[in-house]
């Protein structure tokens, strides 16, 4: 069992069971931090990637605060292998699966014990501040997918979950998901037990 790190449209239980093909009844969530990256959205995109901070500050005319250089998202624990084979797969090429250390920020849930999510639930209204190093629970090792391509491929702006929910979730939650055509391209990659076709591929998706 393995636990990974989520900081995009993954970040959503419904979204991460869909591209597992499961229930996820093995699994628990809980809010999470991963300190000195940042999260860009891809160009084209509804989706971001992450750099580390020492490569994404010459991007900013000024140092970025503790907030900004943070990335909050869903840390994941019970993954299986082959749970962890679709998500390679879904990741495609644009990113790798990389061991980095989060900082829970509540008890870990059974994601099948959780309320039906709404996307308003899922945004606080006023979250609390990030923590200080000295006031951050104690980290633990997870997976996550680090952008692997040219960061002139990334925009220089934050991405934030809150616009994603806003501007673009329907995409892939309720009735708008059905056109989704990423969805329709980590399905054939299940069946294609996951060899990537370059040329059949269509937008990828980040976790």
């Amino acid at each position: 069992m393995a636990a990974a790190f989520f900081y995009g449209t993954l970040m959503h239980p419904e979204i991460l069971k869909r591209v597992i093909g499961n229930d996820g009844l093995h699994l628990k969530i809980c809010p999470a931090l991963l300190s000195d990256y940042t999260r860009h959205q891809v160009k084209h995109a509804d989706y971001p990637g992450i750099i580390p901070y020492s490569k994404s500050r010459s991007a900013f005319n000024h140092d970025l605060d503790l907030e900004e250089r943070s990335v909050r998202g869903s840390l994941v624990t019970g993954l299986s292998a082959e749970d962890i084979r679709l998500l390679d797969i879904f990741e495609g090429n644009e990113y790798t699966r990389e061991e980095i250390s989060v900082h829970p920020l509540a008890p870990l849930v059974a994601i099948h014990e959780m309320p039906p999510v709404d996307m308003v639930s899922l945004v606080p209204v006023s979250p609390p501040p990030v923590p200080s190093a000295s006031e951050l629970s104690e980290a633990v090792k997870a997976n996550t997918y680090v952008w692997c391509r040219p960061v002139s491929e990334l925009m220089p702006e934050l991405w934030t979950f809150e616009e994603f929910v806003k501007y673009n979730a329907w995409k892939w939650v309720g009735n708008g998901a059905s056109s989704n055509e990423d969805y329709d391209a980590v399905d054939s990659r299940r069946q294609m037990e996951g060899i990537i076709v370059r040329g059949e591929m269509t937008t990828e998706v980040v976790g």
